[in-house]
């Protein structure tokens, strides 16, 4: 068994029969009384948040996951199909796992997918993606004395908030995590 001094950002353990990534970690030691880790994590099942408080030293499972780059192939129901580059291997990916970022996934983009015997429990979109903006308002000449934005659905068919110079045509570079706008891209 592991104990809480195995544990970092972003590893994976299983916490009541399921399996849950550490988003936050800290290490605390009050004043005459025993140490302890207080634990903010991510239910993979569900996306549900828990905090947990751990006493040093104690115990707990570890998951032990294979991360792969795969390509994204297409959508399939509420599933994902996506291959290993190097196999050919197929497997279907649910889309909760990827969350947010499902809606700027484009065909044969590289992908993160964490695997436990066989079976993807984690997802996780390129940080950044090129899209090509396929409808917006043109903007007003003039108006940019303030950070003004406007909205404007991209190739993939979610709607991004830009600056009044991006038009119709144009490529940018959009943040998967917060599905803000970045930079325009030439």
């Amino acid at each position: 068994m592991d104990t809480t001094q195995d544990i970092s950002l972003g590893s994976v353990i299983r916490y009541n029969g399921d399996l849950c990534q550490i988003t936050e970690l800290q290490h605390r030691t009050p004043g005459n009384k025993r140490a302890f880790v207080q634990v903010r994590m991510r239910n993979l099942r569900t996306g549900k948040m828990l905090d947990q408080r751990y006493r040093s030293g104690e115990s707990l499972e570890i998951a032990r996951l294979e991360y792969k780059m795969m390509q994204y192939l297409y959508p399939e129901g509420e599933t994902l199909v996506c291959m290993d580059p190097v196999t050919f291997e197929q497997i279907y990916v649910p889309k909760i796992l990827f969350g947010e970022g499902t809606k700027f996934l484009k065909e044969n983009m590289e992908v993160k997918i964490g695997i436990e015997s066989d079976t993807p429990i984690y997802a996780e979109p390129p940080t950044f993606v090129e899209v090509l903006i396929s409808h917006t308002e043109p903007g007003v000449k003039g108006n940019t004395a303030t950070n003004a934005m406007k909205p404007a659905t991209i190739e993939t068919g979610a709607t991004v908030n830009v600056p009044l110079f991006v038009n119709q045509g144009d490529k940018i570079r959009v943040d998967t995590r917060t599905s803000e706008y970045v930079e325009r891209v030439k």
